[in-house]
């Protein structure tokens, strides 16, 4: 009996290190009592923050052996730092989220400095959503129309975290595709910052996502003293039926393609989650299929309906297979995209 008892351990432990054998129970075995650790970008108070923190709450019940979760909040740089961090500096095990802005995969692309990962390394777990930024200004800034903003005197301070995020790239491509001037302010640590400086008339405005935003300027845009008045989708958002689309304010068929390109289609990667490179395959596998759960989770879907955040998610192979075709860029193109985005020295 004894004998039978210790065969039986012994090819357990060997199934688990191989993963071949009986995984959800070498799973369980691995995750139980240990805790995933997201490493979010940005400051508390902004869409990166709410997506994040609601994931953490849920997403443990969907993998084997039920791991707690916590959020660390680790700003700068746009959430540059994040996943320079997340790459260079997190074990592969399988207990490290990061999530960052996916705009700095397209400035991984550009060349831009600062930029210490390989996006195509990453094990891409998922994004929960699109970002569908618009553009807001405060009263003060006298900007309440695309028409308003293009005849504006003074270039409009627009406020940023860092190149590479919405809130810098958007204004730049507009102010390039659309001739609608900005001076883009940079270095805010996240969305809840912006909106302080905004409401302190440090700045006029910011392009950030919708969800967010419509949130976190929620009384600005009720009292009337903030209006959006552009927005990034291929069509208008049901909040927002009749303010302008930026694909629309395109003169010339190139002005499209980089507005087309740089908001709209960057959209799907703008909210991803990965791990690290050299995490095991199998672990991939258990926290994609946990991710995947947890979008699907009545709960989950009921606290982010309440959030007013929206989910249409992408699947970990989804965003591994766009984030490639960002690497295969038209060189005009590419070329083009630098001379916009890529702060001269």
């Amino acid at each position: 009996m004894a004998n039978s008892k210790t065969y039986v351990l012994a090819s357990l432990i060997v199934g688990c290190l191989s993963f071949t054998v009986i995984p959800n129970a070498c799973a369980e075995d691995f995750y139980k009592g240990k805790s995933i650790r997201f490493v979010l970008g940005f400051s508390p108070g902004g869409g990166f923050d709410a997506y994040t923190r609601a994931i953490a709450r849920h997403i443990g019940k969907h993998v084997p052996g039920n791991p707690s979760s916590v959020v660390e909040n680790m700003t700068g740089a746009g959430s540059l730092v994040a996943a320079n961090f997340l790459y260079n500096n997190t074990k592969p095990d399988g207990l490290t989220i990061g999530h960052f802005h996916g705009g700095l995969i397209l400035g991984q692309v550009l060349e831009r400095p600062g930029i210490a990962f390989e996006a195509r390394k990453f094990k891409w777990i998922g994004a929960p959503a699109r970002l569908e930024a618009v553009c807001a200004f405060s009263r003060k800034s006298g900007i309440s129309t695309v028409e308003r903003w293009a005849n504006a005197k003074t270039p409009p301070k627009m406020g940023a975290t860092a190149p590479g995020s919405q809130t810098y790239d958007m204004p730049m491509i507009l102010n390039a595709a659309a001739n609608l001037p900005a001076q883009v302010v940079s270095g805010y640590k996240g969305a809840a910052e912006i909106r302080l400086a905004v409401e302190s008339g440090e700045i006029d405005g910011s392009c950030e996502g919708w969800e967010a935003m419509s949130v976190n300027w929620k009384k600005l845009f009720e009292t009337g003293e903030a209006v959006v008045v552009i927005q990034s989708p291929s069509k208008p958002l049901p909040d927002l039926p009749k303010v302008s689309l930026a694909i629309n304010l395109a003169k010339t068929k190139e002005s499209r393609s980089i507005i087309q390109f740089g908001i709209q289609d960057i959209s799907d990667i703008l909210r991803p989650y990965a791990l690290p490179p050299g995490t095991p395959n199998e672990q991939v596998a258990i926290l994609r299929r946990a991710f995947s759960a947890t979008m699907q989770d009545s709960e989950f879907l009921s606290e982010m309906k309440k959030a007013r955040l929206t989910i249409h998610p992408m699947s970990g192979e989804e965003l591994e297979k766009t984030i490639a075709s960002f690497f295969k860029l038209d060189s005009t193109v590419l070329a083009r995209f630098k001379e916009i985005l890529v702060p001269k020295k």
